[in-house]
């Protein structure tokens, strides 16, 4: 049999799978016809077109009942599989349509996997235990990827976006400051202006990621562009870079506090972050999904909005 033959009578049994297995298991058309809950001529007539199809019969008269042929016998156990398989993907489906069984794939910037993140989770289970998740981190531009492409249902990032295709609510806003080595001559100040570091050595985070945005705006609104001598993937290893004397960087606090060859300094004027959830316009999230993101809009201080 050809690959279009065999797909010509795949579609032609698929229809027909819950009745070839319930023949399987009664042995008889009418009581198979009553399990399905289907006239028995119905059942009948598909079993004649699967014969017809096949190229040989599926059945043969045994007195009053019916005996699966070689060949029915072999469909009748891919129909047994099919269908086990169908119904357990129902109960998923089912499950993933209840708001408190569901699951939530949720993306997030590495800089919020210490803290941020695990206690929003912590939080929310203790109101609905049975939501799973499953945790992926990135860069800023891959999560909106991810988001838009259906891979991820909600992404925790900064900055949020303001493409129409994307919706979003920013949940607060995390303080910038500019970390030095401990012993570099702006480490003791109360504050530094962003316009005094066009001369300063600066590391960060590669382009794509959120933070390198927000650093390279702010040194624009300085006045300059940033030509950074190295480039990470993770704020920790920024923060290594900077520890080892390479340059300085502008970086959210440190939680709890920073290394100790590490010094913040506060930026003047002060520059924060805004960290929100985004997640994609023009399809509905599936229940759990919005449950967790209405519980963490929940929590945000008075005053925030949503991006329509």
């Amino acid at each position: 049999m050809t690959h279009e033959m065999a797909e010509t009578l795949a579609r032609a049994i698929a229809p027909r799978l819950a009745a070839l297995r319930a023949l399987a298991r009664e042995q008889h058309v009418t009581r198979a016809a009553d399990a399905l809950g289907v006239p028995q001529p119905t059942v009948s007539r598909w079993l004649a077109e699967l014969g017809r199809e096949l190229g040989a019969p599926v059945v043969v008269r045994v007195g009053r009942g019916v005996r699966l042929t070689r060949a029915g016998e072999l469909l009748a156990d891919a129909a047994e599989e099919a269908m086990a398989a169908v119904e357990a993907g129902c109960r998923r489906a089912a499950e993933e349509a209840d708001p408190e069984r569901g699951r939530v794939v949720f993306a997030f910037l590495h800089t919020m996997g210490g803290v941020h993140v695990p206690e929003l989770l912590r939080a929310f289970r203790k109101r609905h235990p049975g939501v799973r998740f499953t945790l992926m981190q990135a860069a800023h531009e891959e999560m909106l990827g991810r988001v838009r492409a259906g891979a991820a249902d909600l992404a925790l990032t900064s900055p949020l976006p303001a493409e129409p295709d994307l919706r979003a609510a920013p949940l607060y806003r995390q303080p910038l400051v500019l970390a030095v080595p401990r012993h570099h001559e702006l480490a003791g100040r109360d504050g530094v202006a962003v316009a005094e570091l066009a001369g300063e050595p600066l590391v960060g985070m590669k382009p794509g990621y959120g933070l390198r945005q927000i650093t390279d705006e702010l040194c624009a609104a300085a006045g300059f562009r940033p030509a950074l001598g190295f480039e990470g993937d993770e704020v920790d290893t920024v923060r290594g870079l900077v520890a080892a004397g390479l340059g300085v960087a502008l970086l959210p606090a440190a939680e709890p506090a920073p290394p100790d060859a590490v010094a913040e300094v506060p930026l003047r004027p002060a520059a924060t972050r805004t960290v929100g959830l985004v997640w994609a316009g023009g399809r509905p999230l599936p229940p759990a999904a919005r449950l967790f993101r209405d519980f963490a809009i929940s929590l945000r201080p008075a005053g925030g909005a949503a991006h329509a």
